[in-house]
């Protein structure tokens, strides 16, 4: 079994499998008369194959035991998928590069502060939607159209947090 450490997430060590999602750290103007302040163009949404088009909706996970014992991961290769939290939720993320096999050698693991969401980029492999302390509802940005966009791919995986 592969045992991670969680490492506290950042745009620069997340970057070979998407962007960090976080208003502290993007570009923003004034919109609205001023009374909106605008944080834009966050992510890059990828939507790949025939009859592709972006999906908005929202997950309620329950959160999840720790540590995490996970028995694989999935990747969208057709597609980016994006979770942003709602209310502040803390949560796990589990990643390995694109590519047809994962190498554990390069499986990476982070935990959020709660304010930041990530988008994978389409291909990259992940894990489940891995909640802590309490019930989250995240806002998903991600491929619905024609074909598959959900592979699996089998590894024993243990991650722990420094708490």
């Amino acid at each position: 079994m592969l045992e991670l450490k969680a490492e506290p997430l950042t745009p620069k060590a997340f970057m070979p499998f998407g962007e960090v999602i976080d208003v502290r750290t993007s570009d923003s103007f004034a919109i609205n008369s001023g009374l909106t302040q605008r944080h834009h163009d966050l992510a890059t949404v990828e939507t790949l194959g025939q009859n592709a088009r972006a999906l908005i909706s929202i997950f309620v996970s329950q959160p999840i035991k720790t540590p995490l014992e996970l028995s694989f991961l999935e990747r969208h290769p057709q597609g980016s998928q994006a979770f942003m939290p709602l209310h502040e939720e803390r949560f796990i993320i589990v990643v390995a590069p694109r590519g047809e096999k994962i190498d554990p050698g390069q499986v990476r693991a982070f935990v959020t502060d709660g304010r930041q969401g990530v988008n994978y980029h389409a291909g990259t492999w992940h894990a489940i939607q891995s909640v802590l302390e309490r019930e989250g509802e995240f806002l998903v940005v991600d491929r619905g159209g024609d074909g598959n966009n959900c592979d699996e791919y089998p590894i024993d995986l243990r991650i722990t947090l420094d708490e």
